[in-house]
């Protein structure tokens, strides 16, 4: 998979600014990750082959929110959006993140996979 930050959109796609490789911020990754809806939908883009559409959460809270978590997961850095017609595109920037912060995001996803477990969540 090629860096989101060097990747230009499709044809016909626009993209929604996230913050270049190097203005993410440590402070910014971890305070989105550390809210349980982000840290859900960063788990499911973890194990995604592909993008996913923000209708392919099923997230427990309402449409004006969950347009508030994906914009902060896009501003920290963690995911790069992109419009695709009328559907918005959601891609983890593992490359730029696993640059930055190795280890970071792999341990987050194994500790998040491990509590799951314990509490008997998916």
């Amino acid at each position: 998979m090629t860096p989101a930050s060097t990747t230009a959109p499709a044809a016909g796609a626009r993209a929604l600014p996230p913050p270049a490789r190097e203005e993410i911020r440590l402070e910014a990754v971890l305070h989105a990750l550390s809210d349980p809806v982000r840290l859900c939908v960063v788990r499911e883009l973890a194990a995604a082959e592909d993008e996913l559409t923000c209708s392919r959460f099923d997230l427990p809270v309402t449409k004006s929110t969950s347009t508030h978590h994906f914009r902060v997961l896009r501003e920290s850095g963690i995911v790069r959006q992109t419009y695709r017609g009328t559907a918005k595109m959601n891609g983890l920037r593992r490359d730029d993140l696993d640059a930055l912060f190795p280890g970071l995001l792999d341990h987050v996803l194994r500790a998040a996979a491990l509590q799951a477990a314990r509490l008997g969540e998916s």
